[in-house]
């Protein structure tokens, strides 16, 4: 069976997370990502005006059918709000089993972040394929080729420090998606996210 984030992650090894950045910023460094060839965007639900945020952005993906989702998903009430809103996917810094069965018991797919075997282990087990490494930068490349030995089947998008610089590194240690933020509002970066895109299409 493919995993619903196979399909969501097929056009791009890139996705954006837009953290605090309020309505008019978020729109146009979703805009920017969608220009560059991200298909995925990601709106932490933190605040009023992150949900405001998300579902504007909700809105203008599904004009140029991109998809949208919602990050720092850490309690089940969250779910709600966000599936309200519009995300198609929920994302969370860290593994919790109840945040994951109630995403699955609503039928939208959820990234829970993870940082240790064990964690992944408990994903395996709640039938999960695809997670979130977090912080990635601190885990470093190497974490992801031990990890492959005992968890071939598992999918890892890189958060957290990721940018235009070591992108590349963490894709080619076997990251299958790399998350950037700030990163999109950098022209220099912009222009090495660009080639990294054009280089793996």
């Amino acid at each position: 069976m493919t995993d619903w984030f196979d399909d969501a992650f097929e056009g791009a090894p890139l996705m954006a997370i837009l953290r605090g950045m309020g309505v008019e910023r978020s729109v146009a460094v979703a805009t920017t990502a969608w220009n560059l060839g991200i298909d995925s965007v990601e709106v932490p639900l933190q605040t009023d005006e992150d949900e405001a945020a998300l579902r504007e952005l909700v809105r203008l993906g599904a004009e140029r059918g991109k998809v949208v989702g919602a990050g720092t998903i850490i309690a089940v009430e969250q779910i709600e709000r966000a599936a309200a809103a519009g995300a198609r996917y929920l994302v969370s810094p860290g593994l919790d089993p109840e945040v994951v069965r109630a995403a699955q018991g609503a039928g939208i797919p959820i990234l829970p972040g993870v940082a240790t075997p064990s964690e992944v282990q408990q994903a395996v087990a709640l039938g999960l394929t695809w997670l979130k490494a977090f912080p990635a930068e601190w885990l470093g490349t190497k974490w992801f080729s031990h990890l492959r030995g005992p968890f071939p089947q598992m999918r890892f998008v890189a958060t957290g420090g990721m940018n235009a610089q070591n992108a590349g590194a963490f894709l080619d240690a076997g990251v299958k998606v790399v998350a950037v933020g700030s990163a999109l509002e950098d022209p220099v970066q912009l222009e090495r996210l660009a080639e990294l895109l054009a280089g793996r299409a």
